[in-house]
């Protein structure tokens, strides 16, 4: 029976009206919110509340009375424990309406922007079988056995997976039997409430035009002798190279940091090679296991395509790509430019923070990003594509952007998830580009920075495009577009 307290355990009948940005669904009673994950728009649901606050509260779905017509039944068994996805129980055309009506809340409540014009978004080439980069944290079992999964979403209670739908299913084949393996070798895994272990997290990187696979095993220690934290890694590591013929290296990264950081600064092959080959548009990249490179090759590419399109570049604009990474995006950008005529090492050694020597050039891309390893990626990536009009400085962004001797068209940012560093957005408004793309995983801080931008008067946003990088989940990815006044 529903009573009239609003109280914990209480259990109140509600009606789902939207979706949160963290992926629950969100109805009222008695005028107070109430938070329930596993819920989709439409549903009426009993809900037992779990937490009370005197505005809102968080309940879960204690009987489903009346199912939305956007629910669907989720593709994976453990969909309704497992933290990796949120969405599975939703239809795939609401997840998009959802994401596309999430950056416009944003936008209005946080950026104060009033009818920001926010396409559809766009949808990701496949809703499953997506990602080609997997972390799993690991644990071992009452029984001693090995497991490596996602966190029950709330909790750290890990649930073990042999195979998830998210992910590159050529991944599928490795997961079980490595975990199999891991168990024969008695590793130590690490235990993070008593900081005492080796074997962190088992990470799986894929080429999703090549098929090349990397394996990654995160170990709690500093750079020694692999053997003295492992014992039989060599062997067991060129083992899985014959044994698995997708797989082109094992390494193992080093984090001994008491954080939920999960790769450490340090990596070393222990057996094949170091990076895994990547085709994207149009282009040749390397890319090492601990480097950023997006998660949906694919969705990526149509992303890029966007961002060409809206450009409409002439041949000779100066781009400056921030946060640039393994140069994803302007060595894209880079293929459109006039390319110059010097040695392809003198380019690509180019790393300190001095830009004379380029401040005359009319046709070119500038990279800034703080990961050298990233960097050096970079270089690497635009040499093997024979790009010589792009040029990459390592260091934060806040501290080059203000040194550059050459005045950009256009500013490319695709920040963390924390947005930009304030005084990157003031130097924005004293260099003053033509345009500005900004890239963003987050809303929330894309509202907050573009709020900034906008209100001087220096800048109008143009136009918003959401799109999918993640199905089944919550997040969704955005290119907002801006032209100087």
């Amino acid at each position: 029976m529903v009573t009239s307290f609003w109280q914990q355990g209480q259990l109140v009948e509600i009606t789902i009206t939207d979706l949160t940005d963290s992926g629950d669904g969100v109805g009222r009673y008695d005028e107070k919110v109430v938070f329930v994950p596993n819920t989709v728009s439409g549903d009426r649901l009993l809900a037992r509340l779990t937490r009370v606050k005197p505005k809102y509260a968080y309940g879960k779905m204690h009987q489903l009375l009346e199912g939305s017509e956007q629910r669907i039944k989720p593709y994976c068994i453990v969909a309704d424990k497992c933290g990796g996805c949120q969405w599975q129980h939703v239809g795939y055309e609401y997840q998009l309406q959802a994401k596309q009506n999430q950056v416009i809340q944003a936008l209005e409540r946080i950026g104060g922007l009033k009818l920001p014009e926010v396409d559809p978004t766009l949808a990701s080439v496949s809703t499953f079988g997506y990602r080609n980069k997997v972390t799993y944290p690991l644990s071992i079992s009452n029984e001693g056995e090995v497991k490596a999964g996602y966190y029950q979403k709330g909790s750290h209670k890990l649930i073990n997976l042999n195979q998830c739908p998210i992910q590159d299913q050529r991944f599928n084949p490795l997961l079980k039997e490595i975990k199999q393996d891991i168990t024969r070798r008695k590793w130590k895994i690490y235990d993070e409430h008593k900081r005492i272990g080796i074997l962190r997290h088992l990470s799986l990187k894929i080429g999703e035009k090549t098929g090349e696979i990397i394996l990654t095993l995160v170990v709690n220690g500093s750079e020694e002798n692999p053997e003295k934290l492992l014992p039989g890694i060599t062997v067991q590591a060129q083992k899985w190279l014959e044994d698995y013929s997708r797989l082109v290296g094992v390494c193992l990264n080093y984090n001994s940091k008491a954080t939920n950081t999960i790769f450490g600064q340090q990596t070393v092959c222990v057996a094949g090679r170091f990076y895994v080959r990547e085709k994207f548009s149009g282009l040749e990249f390397q890319l090492t296991p601990n480097t950023f490179f997006q998660v949906n090759t694919k969705t990526t590419e149509k992303l890029v395509e966007i961002v060409i399109q809206e450009l409409a570049l002439s041949n000779s604009e100066i781009i400056v790509d921030a946060y640039c990474g393994v140069g994803t995006f302007c060595l894209s950008l880079a293929k459109y430019l006039q390319q110059v005529d010097i040695n392809y090492n003198e380019s690509l050694n180019i790393v300190t923070e001095d830009l004379s020597e380029i401040k005359l050039r009319k046709s070119m891309v500038i990279g800034l990003e703080v990961q050298g390893v990233a960097i050096e990626q970079a270089k690497f990536n635009a040499k093997i594509n024979h790009l010589t009009n792009v040029h990459f400085y390592e260091g934060k962004v806040e501290r080059l952007l203000p040194q550059l001797e050459v005045k950009p068209d256009i500013v490319l940012l695709d920040p963390p998830r924390k947005g930009c560093d304030r005084s990157v957005l003031e130097t924005l408004l004293e260099i003053l580009p033509e345009r500005i793309v900004y890239i963003s995983c987050k809303p929330a801080t894309l509202a907050r920075d573009l709020k900034f931008l906008c209100s001087t008067g220096k800048y109008c946003l143009n136009k918003v495009q959401p799109v999918d990088f993640f199905p089944q989940t919550a997040h969704v990815e955005c290119a907002a577009f801006l032209i100087k006044l």
